[in-house]
């Protein structure tokens, strides 16, 4: 039925309207499709230099992708990655979902400029932390270890995170919690029984949208690691430039290969998307 009346109210909207929205939208797919075709048809050409652009390669060449398996121990860096992106992610999340509905639900003292301080933390660039963030890592003795990277990964983003998961407890009807408390649930169990499985679309959104963003994230990484088996995926990139060459080709296979885990997560949970930006099922 959903379906169904999404489809009435695109047909009811003005002619103009309608195809205007579909140059958008025709626009967007342009935007996100181009550069990912590009980089394809360089991962399989030889030299991609030789024949740059949208040109067809002469022959199929997957040197580039053999050698990234093979020789670069690419499983390795995707573990490193993983490990790091996903403990960060746990660590953010549940602390900020929880802070996050202190914010939305309760009132106290202080409040606004929590909130304020909070989103205050989007406009800071990371190089204007680098220095009090490493002398941080320094003394703490966490240089050169995943450690490093998942503190710093814990506290980054957290406006975003904050935002959405913030935004989603206020569509949340008060009436839930307070049937929660009638029957004795206290604040935190309210959370877990009640709160956690309305707001897991807006959670699961956010906690996917720092997952990219740390799977992504290549100053600090490139800042804090040093040793080679401790590299995460987009340090790695960097081994393949030197003061005297770059390897294009696997440079572009490596680039394949380390996108394609984002985009399967994004297939995977994108559903969770869809109930976030629609509301879910707190409406009514």
């Amino acid at each position: 039925m959903k379906k169904k009346r999404h489809i009435k109210s695109a047909k009811s909207m003005p002619v103009g309207t309608r195809i205007f929205t579909y140059i958008c939208l025709l626009w967007a797919l342009i935007v996100a499709l181009v550069p990912l075709i590009w980089l394809i048809l360089s991962s399989l050409k030889e030299d991609p230099l030789a024949r740059p652009g949208f040109q067809l390669p002469e022959s199929i060449y997957l040197n580039g992708y053999i050698s990234t398996f093979r020789d670069l121990h690419v499983l390795r860096y995707f573990g490193n990655s993983m490990f790091v992106a996903g403990v960060s992610v746990i660590i953010s999340v549940v602390m900020i979902s929880m802070s996050a509905y202190v914010v939305a639900r309760m009132e106290f003292k202080g409040k606004t400029l929590v909130s304020i301080l909070l989103y205050s933390t989007m406009f800071i660039p990371a190089t204007a932390l680098t220095y009090p963030v490493y002398n941080l890592i320094n003394n703490l003795s966490l240089y050169d270890t995943r450690g490093a990277l998942i503190l710093i990964y814990s506290c980054s983003g957290i406006a975003i995170s904050f935002f959405v998961i913030k935004n989603y407890y206020d569509n949340i009807p008060r009436d839930l919690e307070e049937a929660a408390r009638i029957d004795g649930c206290g604040y935190v169990r309210t959370w877990v029984k009640v709160i956690f499985p309305i707001a897991r679309p807006g959670i699961m959104t956010a906690a996917v949208l720092a997952f990219l963003n740390n799977w992504n994230e290549y100053y600090w990484a490139s800042l804090v690691l040093i040793t080679r088996e401790k590299l995460t995926v987009p340090s790695l990139l960097s081994t393949f430039t030197t003061a005297f060459n770059t390897n294009y080709n696997g440079l572009f296979s490596a680039m394949v290969v380390i996108i394609l885990p984002p985009v399967l997560l994004y297939c995977i949970f994108s559903k969770f998307f869809v109930e976030a930006l629609s509301g879910g099922a707190v409406k009514g």
